[in-house]
């Protein structure tokens, strides 16, 4: 608290005990604090109460006179003060120059500045808003990427089956039922034991996208073995394609399901990514099948693979794209640091692999491995990437705090809108009417 008097007097001095005799001038913004506490002439506020109080000293907030320019001490009441404001604003005078505006605005002095500075999200003891996810980066990458190529290899090996490419067929069957295996065992892993994983058999709970996942992979997984056993041994050929085209009506679901998984939590650069995640996930996977179809397969019978991959590439490219667009402040954890390492990586090798699949592949097979495992390693790139920057996403405050006030704002905006109208329905607005 800030005193009126520039000199240090007392109330005596110059015959004055308003202390205006010592150089007070109402609105008087002062110098160095710790000189003017030296010199006696600031009051403090301790655990006791005031020090250093004097009369005749005013109290100044942001360089004005709360006394009303009385200079005895004592504030001004929140009536004298209004009426001097409204006196000013029916004189039209610059009286009003150093004090406030009718809506509170603080008319602009040279060299003033805020004295509100800008937001910063924090949190207590700089813990994280979210706690963040447990998982290792290898076991849910690698079941998010495992998954992915057992699905889509299904509905792949499927189609080369009815289109008579044999070698291609057996090669997707065989590499579908060993993924799936992969995939269940990096669950399984990640979980610390197998008992939670039959833990979550015991009730199937359709809200739950943990729980028709695991259901999915408990079906798809016999189905998937029993097509690939029957192929390779040659035996009971019926089960087999029967077995086979089960797989490959479940192979969608199991290539998408982890992506609902994912933007099922609280975890902001999942979360928020919930249109586009799923798709970003099954243009992955086709990728990946594609890549291991090229990759095993003679180039005789890699025809669809070779469209597959380029469908593939462009979905995933397309989607990741659209979610970054929509995604605004959290998209960034998929431009930069870690995830946005792997995600720049994903991008490369899809290209490459896809513009060899297009232009080489069909009339070399060295060309045609070489575009399979680059495609291949987009896949698990984009698996990475999109799970670092969800764990980034879960460190930082903003990207929780951020997209929640512009929902909240977008709301009160379109309530205000509808207010407007009427009752009627606003363009855009999905909302039913007043």
């Amino acid at each position: 608290m800030s005193g009126g008097t520039h000199g240090g007097g007392g109330p005596g001095e110059n015959g004055h005990g308003d202390g205006r005799g010592n150089g007070y001038k109402p609105g008087q913004i002062y110098g160095n604090p710790a000189e003017e506490r030296a010199s006696g002439s600031v009051a403090d506020v301790t655990k006791e109460g005031l020090r250093g109080v004097r009369p005749g000293r005013a109290a100044l907030v942001g360089g004005q006179d709360l006394t009303g320019g009385d200079g005895d001490g004592t504030p001004a009441t929140r009536s004298s003060v209004t009426d001097q404001d409204r006196n000013a604003d029916r004189a039209g005078s610059g009286h009003r120059g150093k004090g406030r505006h009718r809506g509170g605005r603080r008319r602009g002095r040279k060299g003033e500045r805020t004295m509100v500075p800008e937001a910063e999200f924090t949190s207590y003891y700089g813990r994280p808003v979210l706690n963040q996810p447990a998982w290792q980066p290898l076991n849910i990458a690698g079941y998010f990427f495992l998954g992915g190529l057992a699905g889509a290899g299904s509905v792949l090996a499927t189609g080369a089956e009815l289109t008579g490419r044999p070698v291609m067929a057996r090669a997707l069957k065989t590499s579908s039922a060993v993924a799936v295996a992969g995939s269940a065992a990096a669950l399984i892993h990640d979980l610390g034991r197998p008992g939670r994983f039959a833990n979550m058999l015991r009730v199937f709970k359709p809200t739950s996208p943990m729980s028709v996942g695991s259901w999915l992979l408990s079906v798809y997984g016999p189905a998937c073995g029993a097509a690939a056993l029957c192929d390779l041994s040659g035996r009971l050929p019926r089960l087999g394609r029967a077995a086979g085209a089960g797989a490959a009506l479940l192979g969608p679901a199991v290539a998408a399901y982890t992506a609902v998984l994912a933007a099922d939590t609280a975890v902001p650069g999942w979360h928020e990514g919930y249109r586009e995640l799923p798709f970003v996930f099954v243009g992955s996977a086709a990728t990946a099948a594609s890549g291991m179809a090229l990759a095993m397969s003679p180039t005789a019978e890699n025809g669809p693979a070779r469209t597959a991959a380029l469908a593939g590439t462009a979905l995933e490219n397309a989607a990741v794209k659209a979610m970054e667009r929509r995604l605004g402040l959290v998209a960034e954890v998929y431009r930069t640091g870690t995830g946005g390492r792997w995600m720049r990586a994903a991008e490369t090798l899809s290209a490459a692999g896809a513009a060899g699949a297009a232009l080489l592949a069909g009339r070399s097979r060295v060309a045609a491995g070489a575009s399979g495992l680059a495609l291949l390693a987009a896949s698990a790139c984009t698996r990475l990437g999109v799970f670092h920057a969800g764990i980034e996403s879960s460190k930082d405050p903003k990207y929780t705090v951020v997209p929640q006030r512009e929902r909240l704002r977008r709301r009160e905006q379109e309530g205000g809108l509808a207010g407007r109208s009427g009752g009627r329905r606003i363009p855009g607005d999905r909302s039913p009417p007043a």
